[in-house]
């Protein structure tokens, strides 16, 4: 027989025997399917983190204080008061990448607007806040520079505040609300960011950082610290190809600054997007590996499934290989024919796999999951499943071979 034919009467053995060959083809459909339903999701996931990082801007750095020191004791992250409004301008005037720096401080506080109350961030920017941190308006605008220098009680308010005030969707630019008790002019309103996180981008009231600090308390520095200390600095550099070069630049400067010494440790710390894009991609690669991993155990269990089918199905076909021996029929023949249909029945189920995988990601697809079919991945699976067939077939087809004709033709 040739291999057509032998693949029609692998075929026609399948569908004479539906049950037993649609129970052994469950383990190379569920393999596949799960490897690219699994694959699919964390794939989504992956381009779903790495939109929102592209919203909260690529090329940027920030700028932290590091952990406070009192003897053998650390305290938390941004526990030391470390960095200063003057090192914002140090860093834009002396760091050949940077194109702009914004200094923060940031606090909570009640507000009030009316009736309406909330607890919310307040922080404490300069004017160049929403070009730096990739922040747009939906109506006003935001405060100048002059109004930061004489210390304008003016803020610009997140959606979700918005939303907790005024009502979703309400136009605010021009209403009056109260920050711990101070009166303040609403100017604009953010468009909505979104989370990183558990933390709202878009729960916050963005004030000068004069008016933060000298009429809110807010960022305040306290006994032994600067008066005009700060939490964080926001850097911009042109493109996140230099973002490595920004941030020696920038480390160098500040030790500089502070006097460390070499090999000391930091009293600051610079994260970059770029770096939060390298840590998604590096956590979404293993999650990738590991569902992938666990889903071929299903493949294999499945490849295990078809050889001792194949095995069945050889002692049951004894006498019929002896006869075939007996007309002329080689080793190789009969080899080649059991070999056909243990990949039949593993490319079958590959099919019948891909198709159930893809269907189960636009499933989750339209109950609001991120998912991402990725054709790479349908390719591996269904290859695997090929191999199964070759690998868990060859045993029962070797055995199959060497029978010998006569005393296959005496079976019964």
């Amino acid at each position: 027989m040739g291999i057509w034919e032998s693949v029609r009467v692998a075929f026609e053995g399948l569908v004479s025997n539906r049950l037993r060959s649609g129970l052994t083809m469950l383990g190379i459909i569920f393999g596949v399917g799960a490897v690219i339903a699994a694959v699919s999701m964390t794939q989504g996931a992956k381009a779903a983190t790495l939109a929102e990082f592209e919203r909260f801007g690529t090329n940027t750095l920030t700028v932290r204080s590091g952990q406070s020191r009192h003897g053998p004791v650390r305290g938390g992250m941004d526990s030391a008061v470390s960095l200063t409004e003057s090192d914002a301008e140090a860093i834009l005037r002396e760091c050949p990448t940077v194109m702009a720096t914004v200094p923060e401080v940031s606090g909570r506080a009640q507000v009030k607007a009316g009736n309406e109350n909330t607890n919310t961030s307040i922080v404490g920017t300069t004017a160049l806040y929403p070009e730096v941190q990739n922040y747009t308006l939906t109506e006003g605008s935001f405060f100048t520079d002059e109004e930061v220098k004489n210390r304008r009680t003016v803020a610009v308010l997140g959606s979700e505040v918005v939303g907790n005030l005024f009502g979703a969707g309400a136009s605010v630019v021009g209403e009056r609300i109260k920050i711990g008790g101070v009166t303040f002019h609403v100017v604009g309103q953010f468009a909505e960011k979104g989370h990183m996180g558990p933390w709202s981008r878009d729960d916050q009231i963005v004030v000068p950082i004069t008016s933060a600090r000298y009429r809110l308390g807010v960022g305040a520095g306290g006994p032994g610290t600067p008066r005009d200390s700060v939490r964080s600095i926001g850097v911009e550099f042109a493109d996140i190809s230099e973002a490595e070069q920004a941030r020696i630049e920038v480390e160098s400067l500040l030790r500089y600054r502070h006097g460390t010494a070499p090999g000391a440790e930091d009293d600051f710390r610079v994260m970059s997007a770029a770096d939060m894009i390298q840590g998604a991609e590096e956590a979404n690669r293993i999650m990738t590996l590991l569902f992938g991993s666990i889903a071929a155990v299903s493949l294999l269990v499945g490849g295990i499934g078809i050889m001792n089918i194949m095995l069945v199905s050889v002692t049951e076909r004894t006498r019929e290989i002896g006869l075939r021996k007996a007309i002329g029929a080689t080793p190789r023949d009969i080899l080649l024919q059991f070999l056909i249909e243990a990949m039949t029945l593993s490319l079958t189920g590959g099919a019948i796999g891909v198709g159930l995988g893809v269907g189960v990601a636009y499933g989750l697809r339209t109950v609001g999951l991120n998912t991402a079919v990725s054709v790479p991945w349908v390719v591996v699976a269904f290859s695997f499943a090929a191999f199964v067939g070759i690998f868990f077939g060859l045993l029962p087809s070797r055995k199959a071979a060497l029978l010998n004709p006569i005393e296959a033709l005496r079976y019964e």
